[in-house]
């Protein structure tokens, strides 16, 4: 799949159906609270959830105290206390050290990606494991006997990411797999015989290959003469089985059980969507499968030996981001968000049959009935190819009452807008405005075909699936069609900047976060540690280096800013190491000779996205102000709603 610049995930409910069906089954309109930026961000955001070896403990991260921090949420009584309590850095728990609660976590400085890996003892001390001043490291799981973790490292070179392994006797580290070659490790054995490395070609192929460490060869496990996406997934326990992912032959991703003494192959689960993830668990009693039904991961739990369904909890508009069984495969945590409340942590036993929901994340003030259910909905394109999308109708918005709207795209290129929460989202449509998220062609989750329909086309049809959304929103009785702007971030900020400056006439404004507005720059500029990936994103985009570079110039808004004429908002974060802050600026200034409305906010702490709740607060709560001026044309509020 494409290495995202940006995926800003979006909330939607599963329930396929055309406009009429929606329109008859849609409440009548009504008047409903609305809430702050600064009620919406009590909301919490909460993710991980490690189970302790002895099942009484879960390592979170939550932003509840206005950034990212370590918590432990005790498992029999839901209790949660603060493990760090950092001001400045966002800080995302990995695990603990198995039989103790020491823990490890992850933070970067200032949003810049150069992720370390710490240490914290239960005296509270703190160890660098990752010291390297520009290292970026990232945690991989634990040994077999739990006596050692690995992780992946570019501090050799700055390019390639290395596979280490350090023990938790002498936190001495050693490297396991020297990346020469940009293969990727994807998976490893328990035995350290292992490896499946992953070969990446395009953002739409990869090559998977298995290397015995001990005979030294390596072997392509999928057809070289057939592009396809292949990712590993694990090894099992005894060695000899490496399970992946694969869409080889089928539109949709499937998982392979691969037999490494025999070369055989079996398609172990398949279906008419795109298989997200697969899951052994410890001793492999269970096998975890998640599933991207229309943008939603739907759960399903297996006996692994049998194959028989395992009986679960059915779980209401529920897309399960993440699963982890614990070591003893007594309890299993899973990360569920709906479409109007935050990400939540729930708990399993599968001895009890009990489903146990440990967080409660929705701001308390916030009543879950006045924010917006949303709906799958479909409308075609120009050339009547079929555009998925996530919608959002304020429950005010009615034939007599007219709200304003907005095309939201997604982050990418490849990215999805799916199931899920963004309290930005819910506080525009709170507010009045209708969102239509457009999956556009070039969106990942609806087959490699639609996938790579919009390979060296960025600007071109991909934008007129955005515009023919417009289209489909101005059609509805109870838009105003001529209040209609545009937003997105990093991939779909281009979108944005680029809807402006080549469809000048289509959208009153637009708001644009972090979006890249000179191809020939951010293609040259790419952080170091995307070189196995660069020439796979050149092929989708173009080489600066050849050619390309009149296309990408026709297509880069920063050189054809003086089309733009209507309202444009950007935020950006200082520290941003995937769209630099130059970009920003630079379109910024264009804009103002043109002597049309440009609001600018730009985040010193930040880098690609905003993880703090002082800056969402912020940024958020102006890109309102901003709208209502010059979308809704209410010049009547002054102050932040």
């Amino acid at each position: 799949m494409k290495r995202h610049l940006l995926v800003v995930a979006v909330a939607g409910c599963l329930a396929a159906c055309n406009d009429e069906q929606a329109a008859d089954k849609a409440p009548a309109a009504r008047q409903v609270a609305q809430y702050s930026i600064e009620q919406f961000y009590k909301s919490t955001n909460v993710g991980g959830g490690s189970i302790s070896t002895d099942d009484k403990k879960l390592l979170v991260s939550s932003n509840e105290s206005g950034i990212y921090n370590a918590y432990e949420i005790d498992i029999a009584t839901g209790d949660k206390k603060a493990l760090t309590t950092s001001a400045k850095e966002s800080i995302f728990g990995n695990d603990y050290v198995p039989g103790s609660n020491n823990f490890i976590y992850s933070s970067d400085k200032g949003g810049n990606e150069n992720d370390h890996l710490f240490l914290q003892k239960t005296d509270g001390s703190i160890k660098d494991l990752t010291p390297g001043a520009k290292e970026k490291a990232g945690f991989y799981g634990w040994s077999r006997d739990n006596k050692a973790f690995y992780y992946n490292s570019n501090k050799r070179d700055p390019r390639f990411f290395d596979l280490y392994k350090m023990d938790t006797g002498t936190w001495k580290p050693h490297m396991i797999y020297k990346n020469d070659n940009g293969f990727d490790v994807g998976a490893l054995s328990d035995n350290e015989r292992y490896l499946a490395l992953v070969q990446t070609i395009t953002t739409s192929s990869t090559n998977l290959y298995l290397a015995d460490q001990q005979t030294k060869q390596t072997k392509l496990l999928n057809r070289d003469s057939i592009p396809s996406s292949n990712s590993p997934l694990q090894f099992s326990m005894d060695n000899n089985t490496l399970y992946y992912l694969t869409d080889e032959g089928s539109e949709y991703q499937y998982v392979v059980k691969y037999d490494i003494p025999t070369g055989n192959k079996e398609k172990l689960y398949s279906t008419n969507w795109d298989v997200m993830y697969m899951y052994l668990s410890y001793n492999e009693k269970y096998r975890v499968i998640g599933v991207n039904e229309d943008g939603k991961n739907k759960l399903y739990i297996f006996d692994h030996k049998t194959g028989k369904a395992v009986d679960f909890p059915k779980l209401d508009d529920g897309d399960v981001q993440s699963v982890n069984i614990s070591r003893s495969e007594n309890k299993m945590r899973l990360t569920v968000g709906n479409s109007k409340s935050p990400n939540n942590i729930y708990i399993y036993d599968f001895g009890t049959k009990e489903l146990k929901k440990l967080t409660n994340t929705l701001a308390p003030d916030i009543k879950e009935e006045d924010l917006v259910p949303a709906e799958i909905v479909r409308y075609k394109s120009f050339d009547g190819l079929e555009i998925p999308a996530i919608y959002y109708k304020p429950q005010q918005a009615s034939a007599d009452n007219k709200v304003p709207a907005l095309v939201w795209v997604h982050g990418g290129p490849g990215g999805q807008s799916r199931a899920g929460y963004f309290s930005l989202i819910q506080y525009l449509v709170n507010h009045g405005y209708a969102i239509l998220a457009v999956n556009n062609r070039g969106s990942s989750g609806y087959g490699k075909t639609f996938f790579k329909m919009d390979n060296r086309n960025h600007g071109e049809k991909d934008l007129q699936d955005c515009v023919w959304g417009k289209k489909h929103l101005a059609s509805l009785p109870y838009i105003d069609s001529t209040k209609i702007g545009i937003i997105g971030g990093s991939y779909g900020g281009y979108m944005t900047l680029a809807a402006l400056c080549f469809q000048p006439d289509e959208f009153k404004a637009g708001v644009d976060l972090f979006g890249v507005a000179n191809w020939l720059r951010t293609l040259k500029e790419v952080p170091p540690y995307w070189e196995s990936f660069k020439k796979a994103l050149y092929e989708e985009i173009g080489d600066p280096n050849t050619a390309d570079t009149l296309r990408l110039k026709q297509f880069s808004p920063l050189l054809h800013a003086g089309n733009i004429k209507k309202p444009l908002m950007v935020l950006q974060g200082a520290n941003d190491p995937r769209v630099l802050k130059i970009e920003s600026d630079e379109v910024v200034e264009a804009v103002k000779k043109n002597n049309v409305p440009v609001e600018y906010v730009v985040f010193p702490d930040e880098g690609h996205g905003f993880v703090k709740k002082e800056n969402e607060i912020k940024g958020y709560g102006q890109i309102l102000q901003f709208l209502d001026k010059h979308l809704k044309g209410d010049t009547a509020k002054t102050k932040l709603n």
